[in-house]
Formats: structure tokens, sequence, C-alpha cells
């Protein structure tokens, strides 16, 4: 049986996470941890405490965003800056390419318009700084980002960042797809 490992934040946990192994059971051995993978240093610390439950996995998807690019303050600084993020994401994609033998990041997915702390085009900028590397270096990207954006209001929930269950069930096939290498 393959196995498959999700991480990521809330897009994941409580997100699309638990439909994605719903749907890949049978077929896959799924593992995600429970914990919010949070920020990329969070999520690079996951990486090192989580080792033995990853490696070997066949497919590793993951996601980072929401949590580096929140403007929680009132100095308006996302909470990591673009490079800070840059750097953790490419060490988290090094690392887990060592652990497995497909490593799949999803971009961060949109926010309503009217978020108090995430913004759109901050999201735009984020997922622009990043996306490029992940490629260069042979990772495979799984555009969330452009399929909620399809219809925020239909796919983003009242909290203004999760998704709704119609953008948990879209997302989940998206990304069942993209373990399974399965082109839209």
């Amino acid at each position: 049986m393959k196995k498959v490992t999700l991480l990521g934040d809330s897009i994941r946990q409580i997100g699309y996470g638990a439909k994605v192994a719903e749907m890949l059971a049978g077929e896959y051995e799924v593992f995600q941890p429970d914990d919010n993978c949070r920020f990329a240093k969070y999520t690079l610390r996951m990486v090192f405490d989580l080792k033995a439950q990853i490696e070997g996995s066949d497919v590793i998807h993951w996601n980072n965003g929401h949590w580096d690019l929140c403007q929680i303050f009132d100095d308006k600084k996302t909470f990591s800056s673009i490079d800070e993020y840059v750097e953790n994401m490419l060490r988290i994609a090094v690392e887990l390419k060592k652990l497995g033998k497909r490593v799949i990041f999803a971009t961060t997915t949109p926010v309503h318009f009217e978020h108090p702390y995430n913004d759109n085009a901050i999201i735009k900028q984020f997922n622009d700084a990043i996306v490029p590397k992940l490629v260069e270096m042979g990772v495979e990207i799984n555009d969330l980002n452009a399929t909620v954006s399809q219809d925020i209001y239909r796919y983003i929930c009242e909290d203004q960042i999760h998704l709704t269950e119609e953008g948990i069930d879209l997302c989940a096939r998206q990304v069942v797809n993209a373990i399974k290498g399965v082109k839209a």
C-alpha cells in the first residue's frame, strides 16, 4: 500500500485533510499530524519531530502560508517576511524530498476580501515568491489558490479564511487528484 503524508495549517487540519484520508482509504495509508502546522518555521520543526512517521512516503502534500503572511499587529508587517518565508519553505522542501518520493506544495488559498488580517494581494505575493523556487527543486504545485479563487464567497466560510463544506470537497478532490497524478 502506498503511503501519503499530509502536512499543513488549518486549511488541511480542519479542511481537506480528513476528506482526503477518507477518499484514499484502501489505496493509501495516510499520515497527518493532529496538530496545526501553523507557520513555516513551526512546520520545519514538525518535519524534524515527525521524521519517523513521514519517512518512506510515496507522496508528501503540504501547505503553509496563512500564518506567515498574516498582519496581526498594528505595524501591518506580515508575521514572517517574504524572505524568511521563502527561506523556511525551501528548507522544508529539502527535508521533505529526503523523506518522500514525490513532494507537492499546495498554494495558499484566498480569503474573503474583508478578512482583517490576511490579504489576497499579499497571498499572491507569497505564492509568487515561493512557487517558482519550489518548481526549480522538482516540487510539484497544486494550485488550490486558483481553484478556490473562482468563487471565494462559495468556497470560504463565514470566518473569512477556512473552507466551506463545498470548498473542502472541492479541495479534497483536487488534492487526491494531485496525489494520484491525475491532471485536471
